[in-house]
């Protein structure tokens, strides 16, 4: 499945954005989903994850409360709500998709990889 994330920017201390990412290719209601950031200097790290219904969604420790995941199977697209930001939040920002039978969401192991969108988080 081809992924296009979308929807970053700059953004003040507390603020909101809200994340997009558009799939095409293959039929996303296949697909469980996940979002994953990678600041400057650092690894890439797990930051959401989503089932394939959107039932049943997964958080980092670091976003818990303040970040959203979800999706419409409909229209084949990914989201990720992010309030009360801080500037440790900013990072390139990635969408994933992994095809799977299961019925719960994924921190790991996912097939394909969107081009990431850059979320600046100003102090």
């Amino acid at each position: 499945v081809q992924l296009q994330a979308f929807g970053g920017g700059l953004v003040q201390f507390g603020g909101s954005l809200r994340l997009s990412c558009a799939a095409s290719g293959r039929t996303f209601s296949n697909y469980a989903m996940g979002w994953f950031r990678q600041a400057p200097g650092k690894e890439r790290e797990f930051v959401a994850a989503i089932s394939r219904s959107g039932r049943h969604t997964d958080y980092a420790d670091s976003v818990k409360g303040r970040f959203t995941i979800s999706r419409d199977n409909a229209k084949s697209m990914l989201y990720l709500q992010v309030n009360n930001l801080k500037p440790e939040d900013t990072a390139v920002y990635y969408c994933a998709a992994k095809f799977t039978f299961s019925s719960f969401p994924h921190k790991t192991l996912y097939d394909d990889w969107g081009q990431g969108t850059l979320v600046t988080v100003s102090s």
